[in-house]
């Protein structure tokens, strides 16, 4: 088992706090479709989502705090919750997932089980223990948030779009 020490040492923790605090920089991944996707959901689509990415991004603060706490219950906990959301799949109706599908670019939806994979993996170092892969795996998700937002939700980011 990794633990922290007394390295002093927090490489997740500039892009965990950009992030925390709604700025940060992202690229978007080459070769793919992007542009704001929330004008081309339903209304009740664009609700699930907005639901999701609060949930989210509360989580995440909550992750911070228990990551700089040594928490890795609590890290283990968050994002698992965070894995098992995946676009609220236990809301959405078949015909909302046929609208979701008609609505985003496939790369929208790659992006997205990539990230929730992502917390599995932050979930999975929670719970064993291991600080330094909770570290990395966070400060991914992070970065895979970022890109997504500079991607997907300019409209809503626009200082991603700079």
């Amino acid at each position: 088992m990794s633990s922290y020490g007394k390295t002093g040492r927090f490489p997740f923790i500039a892009p965990a706090l950009v992030i925390a605090v709604g700025l940060g920089f992202g690229v978007p991944a080459t070769g793919q479709d992007t542009g704001p996707v929330s004008p081309d959901l339903t209304p009740k689509l664009r609700d699930l989502l907005r639901q999701e990415m609060l949930s989210i991004e509360q989580a995440s603060k909550d992750i911070l705090s228990a990551l700089i706490a040594g928490d890795d219950a609590h890290v283990a906990g968050l994002a698992q919750q965070i894995h098992d959301s995946f676009i609220l799949q236990q809301s959405m109706t078949p015909e909302d997932k046929q609208d979701l599908m008609a609505a985003v670019p496939k790369e929208f939806v790659e992006q997205d089980q990539a990230f929730h994979e992502l917390s599995a993996d932050l979930a999975q170092a929670g719970r064993d223990g291991d600080r330094d892969a909770q570290h990395a795996e966070f400060g991914r998700m992070i970065e895979a948030c970022t890109a997504c937002h500079a991607s997907y939700a300019t409209d809503r980011f626009p200082m991603l779009a700079e």
